[in-house]
């Protein structure tokens, strides 16, 4: 998780009443110091001049770190696909994509190209400069729709949208996946600002079932080899013979690598079970490092959303293969593909919410300030974005759902492990 916010090391938790009390208050200031951020845009349909609907989806491609080229890819199949059933509610859609470069300057130009291009939202995109992209969008009443979750900025704009409980809720969640399953459990994580976030959350969920704390291993972001953390990592992992300790990889696209230097080292030492989240690693990475006799086998992996194999991803899956075949950037079994998918079905419902009305930024921001309740078909638990339906805790006051998903890898494939969603919003509420 890439941010900036502080972590302190302990605050009083808000009664959900006084929370969204203070949300209220909060929100109506900053709308009096963001003029054009609450309603000052003029009600156009996204700047073409005509009546299509334009939007934007930014993020990192052909970079040494992080890459989601599937996202902006599944955005423009999407646009294909609802422009050849005549548009959203009659009106074509435009998608614009940007590569923010994981940089702050790149993430920044394509905020400011948002800006420019007057679109009507961005939607469905990752950067891990949550604050360059927001501050640009704020300034002009642009909402920001279904981000990946990866920057704490994602949960406290005004006008951001989040979908899912972003990376707070996966770690909390882990937390409490492995909790009654593993002895001692051990943490690999960037170090760096981000990553300094991700044991408070894992801690969070562990003490939750009164586990102790995950041992913290830092590791950088864009290293080749893992070799001494992968030992180490297991060295810690096995310190006690009376109980099967778990190894965390959280490092990205390079928990691949990790888990390459990983099982290479692991036959020197006792068993142990490995786990991660969704987005550090997905059915793709499984697949390709051997299946079920890869080391993934048997892995604990904790999601926002059900396993790709579940049949409510079918008509995603049907859009890919008839507007996007062949295009090997998008892969219906990653996380950021999925992410675009949902926030573009948010875009689609609100839009077609507005009837013959107005359709601008300022509308979408009202009706979904208002409580549109949106379903995407069991993909998510159903997304409204009233100040009450908001998490009760001031470091994500934009959180709506923090309920994941539990699963383990079983025969080389991401198998559900129990039924439906695991609420996090007590955990992350009561979390230091």
């Amino acid at each position: 998780m890439t941010g900036r916010r502080h972590i302190p090391t302990s605050r009083p938790v808000l009664s959900r009443t006084a929370r969204v009390s203070a949300l209220a208050v909060g929100a109506l200031v900053t709308c009096v110091a963001l003029v054009a951020g609450c309603g000052a845009v003029p009600g156009v349909t996204g700047g073409s001049g005509d009546d299509s609907i334009t939007v934007m989806t930014l993020a990192p491609e052909n970079t040494a770190a992080t890459n989601k080229p599937g996202m902006p890819a599944l955005a423009k199949a999407y646009a294909r696909w609802v422009n050849s059933q005549g548009g959203i509610a009659g009106r074509p859609l435009k998608v614009l994509t940007c590569n923010d470069q994981n940089d702050s300057v790149a993430a920044a130009h394509c905020a400011e190209r948002a800006v420019e291009e007057k679109v009507l939202a961005v939607v469905g995109s990752y950067s891990q400069y949550g604050r360059d992209v927001l501050s640009p969008l704020q300034g002009a009443g642009i909402p920001f729709i279904g981000g990946y979750g990866v920057t704490d900025a994602e949960f406290s704009s005004p006008l951001s949208y989040p979908i899912n409980g972003g990376q707070p809720a996966l770690l909390a969640g882990l937390g409490r996946q492995l909790a009654k399953q593993c002895g001692p459990v051990t943490l690999v994580r960037p170090d760096t600002v981000a990553g300094d976030q991700l044991p408070v959350l894992i801690d969070a969920g562990l003490k939750k079932e009164r586990h102790p704390e995950a041992v913290d291993l830092l590791a950088a972001e864009d290293a080749t080899s893992y070799s001494n953390q992968a030992q180490q990592a297991l060295v810690k992992a096995s310190s006690n013979p009376q109980r099967t300790g778990c190894v965390v990889a959280a490092l990205g696209d390079r928990t691949a690598t990790f888990m390459d230097s990983f099982r290479r080292t692991q036959e020197d030492f006792p068993s142990v079970r490995t786990a991660s989240v969704l987005g550090s690693i997905d059915q793709s990475v499984i697949d390709a490092t051997g299946g079920k006799s890869g080391p993934y086998e048997g892995s604990y992996v904790t999601g926002w959303y059900p396993v790709s194999s579940d049949a409510r991803w079918d008509q995603m899956r049907a859009v890919i293969k008839k507007e996007a075949f062949g295009d090997n950037r998008i892969d219906p079994t990653d996380v950021g593909v999925q992410t675009t998918w949902i926030a573009y079905t948010v875009l689609k419902k609100t839009i077609e919410s507005l009837g013959d009305g107005d359709v601008s930024s300022s509308a979408v921001r009202r009706v979904l300030d208002d409580g549109l309740k949106i379903s995407t078909g069991g993909l998510t638990p159903t997304l409204r974005w009233r100040f009450e339906d908001m998490l009760a805790d001031s470091d994500f006051p934009r959180l709506i759902n923090a309920k994941v998903t539990f699963q383990t890898v079983r025969s080389g494939k991401l198998t559900a492990q129990g039924r439906g969603f695991v609420d996090m919003a007590p955990t992350l509420e009561q979390s230091d």
